[in-house]
């Protein structure tokens, strides 16, 4: 069912880096949920006022705002699939980050009004009127619910998109929500004590919980986190394929919305090769990158000394020491400076976010193995972070 809707509706559906072909995705599952939160919001109010029962009722309204964070995120896809302009060089798709975040909202409220409906419910309760064909009825809206979580999941997944990923958690939430008014009702068969309430309590704490991990979710990609590591390996194998490249580091990913990044990283060449072409290899790399992964990358080349017998023997020695205090760290960009009265040691050392060692530490403990094997070499370091 739900490839026969996309190869109805969505042309060219595989061409999913093609905004136009994403901004159909996103009406196709905007539409879709309307239709089926309409209908249920219909259908579940009709029978909350047969069965006097909140839970069915507050269900119903929770699926009406479902209805409402459709249309919302049916603009949001228009206007992610909007070109780059004047104004917003780098396209629009992180709009697609704000419509989660949109979405969130909305759970949210939705758990704050069932809550303060279901404690009303549980201190004033009201019997609830057991009907059969209610009770199918609200089995069929699990099912229902249940496709709806799998189809945003699938169209979501398919084109890395977090805001069908959020609506396909919303229709979860929906279903246990739904499931425990079901319990309330086949409960008010077997006692008088207020189920229809407590389920309520319960389903607005699930959705509360929910709602804020989405939130956590699409802030963390607004505010800029590490890409997978899935990516990271892909483009150094490409760029290290060539074995002219011998080394890479720095490597920076900025995410503008799915689909739309740029890079940069700095390559090690040998120094003494000829610059012309290490630049020419160098920009086929960048189109490569570009090409297959859809990454704008630029490379920055780093020339290093190969074949002197001083700095490779310099280099090997701050490796060993480097690795003796922990494994972790990671040294490029080594260069040896010889001078009159002393030697410096030049390199940059990535270090891991919350390392349990400062800098000054790092350097010190370096320093004080240094000098345990050589004299009057000094170490002149630049500490970093990583960017995956």
């Amino acid at each position: 069912m739900i490839n026969f809707l996309v190869k109805r509706f969505v042309k060219n559906y595989n061409d999913i880096e093609n905004e136009k072909v994403r901004s159909s995705y996103g009406t196709l599952s905007s539409l879709v949920g309307i239709v089926c939160n309409v209908l249920l919001f219909a259908v579940k109010l009709t029978l909350g006022f047969l069965t006097n029962s909140i839970a069915i009722t507050s269900d119903a309204f929770n699926n009406l705002s479902d209805s409402a964070s459709c249309i919302v995120t049916l603009f949001g896809y228009k206007l992610a699939a909007k070109p780059a302009d004047r104004d917003h060089p780098f396209g629009h798709g992180r709009i697609e980050y704000i419509v989660s975040f949109i979405i969130s909202v909305i759970i949210l409220l939705v758990g704050f009004e069932l809550f303060k409906t279901s404690v009303d419910k549980l201190l004033n309760p009201e019997p609830i009127i057991y009907s059969t064909v209610v009770l199918i009825s609200l089995i069929l809206s699990i099912f229902v619910k249940l496709w709806m979580s799998l189809f945003n999941r699938t169209l979501g997944k398919k084109i890395n998109n977090s805001a069908m990923i959020a609506t396909s958690k919303d229709s979860l939430n929906d279903v246990i929500a739904t499931s425990a008014t079901m319990i309330a009702l086949v409960g008010s068969l077997f006692t008088t004590l207020p189920l229809d309430g407590a389920m309520g309590i319960l389903v607005s704490i699930f959705v509360f919980i929910s709602g804020i991990g989405i939130i956590r979710s699409t802030i963390d990609e607004l505010i800029g986190q590490p890409v997978e590591k899935e990516l990271v390996d892909k483009i150094k194998a490409i760029i290290l394929a060539n074995p002219k490249i011998l080394g890479i580091h720095d490597l920076i990913i900025h995410n503008y919305g799915p689909g739309n990044m740029i890079g940069s990283v700095h390559v090690e060449v040998d120094c003494t090769q000829d610059f012309l072409v290490i630049h020419d290899l160098v920009d086929e790399i960048e189109r490569r990158i570009e090409k297959e992964l859809h990454i704008i990358m630029t490379i920055h080349m780093d020339p290093i000394q190969i074949d002197d017998v001083v700095v490779n023997s310099h280099k090997e020695l701050m490796k060993e020491i480097i690795a003796s205090i922990d494994p972790k760290l990671s040294m490029h960009d080594f260069r040896v400076v010889i001078g009159p009265t002393h030697t410096n040691l030049i390199f940059d050392l990535q270090v891991p976010f919350e390392f349990y060692l400062t800098a000054d530490e790092i350097k010190n403990r370096i320093d004080t193995e240094l000098t345990k094997r050589e004299d009057n070499i000094y170490t002149v370091i630049t500490f970093e972070h990583g960017y995956y």
